[in-house]
């Protein structure tokens, strides 16, 4: 290996990438062990430093050249050198100093790939139930500690929803109180409805919750372990403490849907009432129906489309006749920048589960706006419509096999099954035509 005395002008004149194609390590003449490390493949040079210890030899990346000086790395050099003189191994010195939140942090930077929802949901699950271990050295985290947190997250969700439940019916209380004090008895009775729905809330068992977080754990000492080898076995290791948690099927058959669609358009709010239609003819999930914009509506062309999706592509749909009459309709309410706005902090509908409470004491059947996504597809099935148009009309992969990969769907060739799709279900909510001699009926495109 080549021996140089690094200076400022020595490093800069090493190659990077090195013609041969291969990594090339450069060796202080002065500091034993210190040296610089050039990428046989990219631009990259990193200073480094290397021992022996116990037997085994460790490199430890001090950083790249383009970032420290040479004086910053030599001193940085010069303190491993003292961990090396004193026994002490510094690629599991540095381990066992890494916190979970640094450890966070560091895979959430390392992953450019990840979707912003995950980015999300991997931080709230660290720092909302895992928030005790954030500053917590990962190696200090045991498989025992695991067992019982992941027990604690469950009862804690449970207890918390508990809490929120109690504390929304006496909020809604006082109001109806106040309201009837003023003579404002509709109000007063709206109140008293909220109050009873959530006295009866179903809370959450906290299984979904405690194995997420957990799984996050998991992941996150992987990706520690992958740098730092030494940092021992993963302390997860549940094995048959998961909770079981059961795939969801829940959907309105033919029959469910007449009363559902009776008291979705009995709802006082218009915004729920158009909300929760059109997730029910579109098959949108639910955050890509709530913050949908005028802006990737097009009523002339007779589409809309999703720009961030869950598979990370945009998603353009044809609008049928029932939404683009549904939409026409909310357009001419006011020039507004959501589809579904609302006096919250995002500026459009946030939470449906009001909405979705109502319509289920109205029919006496609980419906999660997932489960509305499940009905579309549930009923697009059965329209003999091609198995690739099915997927493409919920943005889901048109499969794995050679052929999926030449077929480019387009909005046309969407629109007809599509619309079929809705006449289906019109049929089966008992949807009326509107007659009378002032009214026409909407051509179809295409």
């Amino acid at each position: 290996m080549p021996q140089i005395r690094l200076t400022e002008k020595t490093i800069a004149k090493l190659k990077a990438p090195d013609p041969s194609g291969n990594q090339m390590l450069y060796w202080d003449t002065d500091l034993r062990g210190f040296g610089v490390r050039a990428s046989g493949k990219t631009s990259d040079k990193s200073y480094i430093i290397q021992r022996a210890i116990n037997g085994n030899t460790r490199r430890v990346t001090i950083g790249p050249t383009n970032v420290l000086t040479l004086a910053e790395a030599r001193n940085r050099a010069q303190g491993y050198l003292g961990d090396f003189a004193r026994g002490v191994d510094p690629k599991a010195k540095k381990a066992a100093s890494a916190t979970l939140g640094s450890v966070l942090d560091d895979y959430l930077s390392a992953r450019k790939d990840l979707r912003p929802r995950t980015r999300e949901s991997y931080r709230a699950a660290v720092e909302g139930h895992l928030k005790n271990w954030v500053d917590r050295p990962l190696t200090s985290i045991t498989r025992d500690m695991v067992e019982r947190h992941h027990v604690a997250i469950a009862n804690e969700v449970v207890a918390r929803e508990k809490e929120q439940a109690y504390r929304d019916a006496t909020r809604w209380e006082q109001r109806a109180k106040g309201a009837e004090k003023r003579g404002w008895m509709d109000a007063a009775a709206n109140h008293r409805q909220r109050a009873a729905m959530a006295k009866k809330r179903e809370t959450n068992s906290g299984h979904v919750a405690a194995n997420n977080a957990v799984k996050v754990l998991r992941v996150l000492w992987n990706h520690a372990a992958d740098r730092e080898p030494d940092i021992g076995a993963n302390p997860v290791r549940l094995k048959k403490l998961w909770y079981p948690v059961k795939p969801r099927t829940g959907h309105l058959a033919s029959d469910d849907l007449p009363a559902f669609y009776k008291a979705v358009m009995e709802l006082q709010s218009a915004v729920g009432r158009d909300y929760l239609l059109l997730v029910l003819f579109t098959g949108l999930r639910r955050r890509e129906a709530e913050d949908l914009r005028w802006a990737d509506v097009d009523l002339k062309a007779r589409t809309l489309r999703v720009p961030q999706t869950k598979s990370g592509r945009p998603l353009d749909l044809p609008l049928s006749d029932f939404v683009h009459a549904m939409l026409i309709a909310r357009r001419a309410l006011g020039d507004t920048e959501f589809v579904f706005p609302a006096a919250s902090k995002s500026g459009h509908i946030a939470e449906p589960k009001f909405f979705l409470a109502q319509v289920a004491k109205a029919t006496g059947r609980r419906i999660s706006v997932h489960d509305l996504r499940r009905t579309f597809v549930t009923h697009a099935e059965s329209c003999d419509i091609s198995p690739h148009a099915l997927r493409a009309l919920v943005n889901h992969s048109l499969g794995k096999d050679v052929h999926s990969g030449y077929i480019q769907m387009n909005v046309e060739r969407l629109r007809e099954p599509a619309q079929r799709v809705t006449d289906k279900m019109k049929s089966m909510c008992g949807v009326k035509e509107p007659a009378g001699k002032n009214v026409a009926k909407l051509k179809r495109k295409g």
